[in-house]
């Protein structure tokens, strides 16, 4: 049986991506009937077809999408070979984590710390969905994925979780709007409310302490990102339902402060990484330095 041939798959990989054989051919310094018999070569080994034209567009079929997410991992392999070997043992300088959009930039903050003033060491951020930073950790483009949401299961990546830290949510918001001594029933049912979105599992645990007080909240604004309900809530808008981290510095310096805990609500914060036979001793420094 004869072998694949790694130029046809890089050559594929260049118009997957690009989607476009002239941007490709471009791309690789080669000529565009070179790259369409690059493509041809390929699609005779593999046996099936690889695109399907739209115009002047090239789209990925069902086969396309499987050689595709094939070809990356391998490359990305390719690259993490030489990037561990060509070293002679030395740490790698490279760390390319990625975090969820709408994660606490305190808790990322806090998190790196022990590596960022590290005159020997980049840090190479990356924000996006959860969709879009697995499927990236998934191919090697990132060594972990900061997150407060597990990944989903999936039998053909092995993601390896470690929950970093779990803290209380509690309400808050400037000193004006926080009258003390009242019961945490009576706080929720005065105040108005800037709350985590409806699909958010932090909005589903809030939901069912308020049924179980028996309280009708007034939200005033419902975010799925932690740093607008940090502006709304020093805004004086309402009653924010955060993890102390994500206004750490507003309670230290008295522009927030914390009116009341919600103890049954917790935030988890997660990180996620993948099985690989040389990780980055950079990553499992960190993980074990926690700040």
């Amino acid at each position: 049986m004869a072998e694949l041939n790694y130029n046809h798959l890089r050559y594929f990989q260049a118009v997957a991506h690009e989607g476009n054989l002239t941007r490709a051919a471009a791309r690789l310094n080669v000529s565009q009937s070179a790259v369409s018999t690059q493509i041809r070569h390929l699609e005779e080994r593999l046996g099936q077809t690889l695109f399907e034209r739209r115009g002047r567009s090239l789209y990925l079929t069902e086969a396309g999408r499987i050689a595709l997410d094939h070809a990356d991992a391998i490359f990305a392999t390719g690259q993490e070979l030489l990037a561990t070997l060509q070293q002679s043992g030395a740490q790698r300088q490279a760390l390319r984590i990625g975090s969820l959009a709408t994660l606490s930039r305190n808790f990322q903050l806090t998190f790196l710390r022990p590596v960022l003033r590290r005159p020997d060491v980049e840090v190479i951020l990356r924000s996006g969905s959860a969709a879009e930073l697995f499927s990236a950790l998934a191919a090697l483009h990132l060594d972990l994925v900061l997150t407060n949401q597990p990944p989903p299961a999936d039998a053909l990546t092995s993601f390896v979780v470690q929950r970093l830290d779990e803290q209380t949510l509690s309400l808050i918001g400037v000193p004006g709007l926080c009258p003390p001594d009242l019961s945490l029933a009576d706080r929720l049912t005065r105040s108005a409310l800037i709350l985590p979105t409806a699909a958010s599992s932090l909005r589903m645990g809030f939901d069912a302490l308020m049924d179980r007080l028996d309280v009708r909240p007034q939200i005033v604004a419902e975010v799925d990102d932690m740093a607008m309900m940090r502006l709304l809530a020093r805004e004086g808008i309402g009653l924010a339902v955060l993890p102390p981290i994500v206004v750490r510095d507003e309670l230290a310096n008295g522009a927030l402060i914390e009116s009341a805990q919600l103890p049954t609500l917790t935030e988890t914060f997660y990180g996620v990484s993948v099985e690989r036979r040389f990780p980055n001793p950079l990553l499992a420094e960190l993980m074990h330095d926690p700040a």
